[in-house]
């Protein structure tokens, strides 16, 4: 039975994104010093983080290939999904607003502080958006570059780009989807349900372990078995996100305190608690979503929340689809150190604090 590091694994990671990252460096630095800004500032949207992405890829692969040919090229298409995520990211932070990514100052907010303090012209936060959007469209394209140059041989790798692609499209979908319900300012469960879905299930664990196991030649009925451990798995992990999103430790979680209310998010959490809280509660949950929230704002709507039984109700379908993703792993047709790595994978991805 192979032992699951996930430290080293996370180490193994991280040196490949900082070389590929070395070779970008080198490709811009006849662009000057403004191009090795924006390198430094993507070697910051790539450090740290949990790898769930990239650890799913890898055993998507080798619950499909047991014995892997190319270390290497595995590593660099696993890293690849936490370059997507860093785009993902980046562009996430600007459209909500938010100051902080893992307790440094988001992307928008790093550049807008740079053109402040160098007292350029022009407006110093339109500065930052532009840098932000524009660091997070490099990241997109490097992200299906470093897949598409792991080391996998053109049929190999053909399957699996085709997945990433299908990725890119959800997830950028699902983020309008998310836009456009809190400038709606409504969302029913369903609706919650659906970006929630599209916007981070989906790209979090069911497509990584695709492209993984696609890359080691996976056929449909394959893929197919894998959705069925990595479709509920990701919506638990994004309720348990959007759990923390509100109720989080911000010396854990590097974000403020109930940062998902102050932005807005018509999450599935919030969707239940509107429908069972007492009208007066649930018009003033409401009403104050997306708007600046002192702590002991914060503190009274997560009490609304808390007392409608939403939080509660959302630990028990966090629960529920575990138990589903796992009991489906384990008909599943997957070599057993990978099922036994991918059920350990399942519980850091449900049972966290940030």
């Amino acid at each position: 039975m192979t032992t699951w590091d996930a430290a080293h694994f996370r180490d193994e990671v991280q040196q490949v994104l900082d070389a590929f990252l070395d070779e970008r460096a080198g490709e811009l630095a006849p662009l000057g010093p403004d191009a090795d800004r924006l390198v430094t500032e993507a070697r910051t949207a790539l450090r740290g983080g949990k790898r769930l992405r990239a650890a799913f890829c890898h055993w998507g692969h080798r619950a499909i290939r047991p014995e892997v040919e190319d270390p290497g090229a595995l590593a660099r298409a696993c890293a690849s999904l936490e370059v997507l995520h860093a785009s993902a990211l980046v562009h996430d932070d600007l459209m909500d607003a938010s100051d902080t990514r893992r307790g440094r100052p988001a992307t928008h907010r790093a550049f807008e502080a740079e053109h402040r303090a160098a007292g350029w012209r022009g407006d110093a936060r339109q500065y930052g958006a532009a840098a932000a959007i524009l660091l997070g469209d490099l990241l997109l394209g490097w992200a299906s570059d470093l897949l598409r140059g792991s080391g996998f041989g053109p049929a190999e790798v053909a399957p699996g780009l085709t997945l990433f692609e299908q990725c890119r499209s959800e997830v950028i979908a699902g983020q309008f989807l998310d836009v456009s319900v809190q400038a709606r300012g409504r969302a029913d469960v369903d609706t919650a349900m659906t970006v929630l879905r599209y916007k981070s299930a989906k790209y979090s664990i069911e497509r990584p372990l695709h492209i993984g196991a696609a890359l080691a030649g996976a056929g449909p009925e394959q893929l197919q078995q894998l959705s069925r451990f990595g479709l509920p798995l990701g919506e638990a992990f994004q309720l348990r996100d959007d759990l923390l999103g509100v109720f989080g430790d911000p010396e854990q979680t590097g974000k403020p305190a109930g940062d998902d209310l102050v932005e807005g998010k018509r999450t599935v959490l919030v969707a239940l608690a509107l429908d069972a809280a007492p009208r007066t509660a649930a018009r003033r949950l409401d009403s104050a979503l997306g708007t600046p929230l002192a702590a002991a704002d914060v503190a009274e709507l997560r009490s609304i929340i808390e007392d409608s039984g939403a939080r509660s109700q959302v630990e028990e379908v966090i629960g529920s689809l575990a138990d589903r993703a796992v009991d489906a792993l384990r008909s599943a047709d997957v070599d057993e150190d990978a099922r036994a790595a991918l059920t350990e994978l399942a519980a850091a991805a449900t049972q966290r604090t940030v």
